[in-house]
């Protein structure tokens, strides 16, 4: 894979890029923000790990420049913080994965290769289509017939796994697998509250409702409903 380092310890920063060259990846470093923006922007990077705290720009705002530019790249942020609102931050400012410090170096590889399984699923093609829900999964976009969807980054994502398995019910667990990723501290009920927030955009002109709910287990997208 190749993969953006953007932190300004630069003596963690080798020691990440060494273990990640050492797996046989292509490796980019920068020491800050604005840079590390510039970089993402226009290097194609599958996977970008990126510190909480950096000079010009910090993490959030690097993860959000680049959402909102719609770029595809997986978004691991490191920082110390490990505050639930902290995270809650981090993801809503559009990274998919958080790392607290310290951490092991095994877990940031188990990290980055998930990510980068994640994000490479859709090897071939650049958008995922169910009824008349589509996810572009290069402009980071999706819609409902004409309708767009203004979707949050974990509200993407659960679409997104719901639309990889139409038909099949995916468990709570799965979901949060998913979703969240390595999160353990996220509990099973965020789940159901996120299926809430994306049935109320999926649906918000009237649509039917293309989630099926499997009491005491999880839910499912019908294709037949979408």
């Amino acid at each position: 894979m190749k993969i953006l380092i953007v932190e300004d310890d630069k003596r963690l920063a080798r020691l990440i890029e060494r273990v990640l060259r050492e797996e046989l990846h292509t490796v980019d470093v920068s020491h800050d923000g604005e840079s590390g923006l510039d970089l993402l922007l226009h290097g194609q990077y599958d996977v970008a790990i990126i510190d909480w705290m950096l000079p010009a720009r910090d993490g959030p705002s690097l993860c959000r420049a680049a959402r909102l530019a719609r770029i595809p790249t997986a978004l691991l942020i490191l920082t110390a913080r490990g505050q639930i609102e902290d995270k809650v931050l981090g993801f809503e400012s559009g990274a998919d994965d958080y790392l607290v410090k310290p951490f092991a170096f095994e877990e940031l590889l188990a990290r980055v290769r998930a990510l980068g399984r994640r994000f490479n699923l859709h090897t071939g093609t650049d958008e995922l289509r169910i009824g008349s829900i589509v996810l572009d999964l290069r402009s980071y976009t999706g819609r409902r017939g004409e309708r767009p969807l203004d979707l949050t980054p974990t509200e993407w994502r659960l679409l997104e796994f719901l639309m990889r398995h139409p038909g099949q019910t995916l468990t709570r667990q799965q979901i949060l697998d998913y979703v969240w990723s390595f999160e353990r501290e996220v509990q099973l009920q965020m789940v159901d509250v996120y299926i809430s927030y994306l049935r109320r955009k999926l649906n918000a002109a009237g649509e039917s409702d293309p989630i099926v709910t499997v009491r005491g287990v999880g839910y499912r997208l019908e294709a037949n409903r979408a």
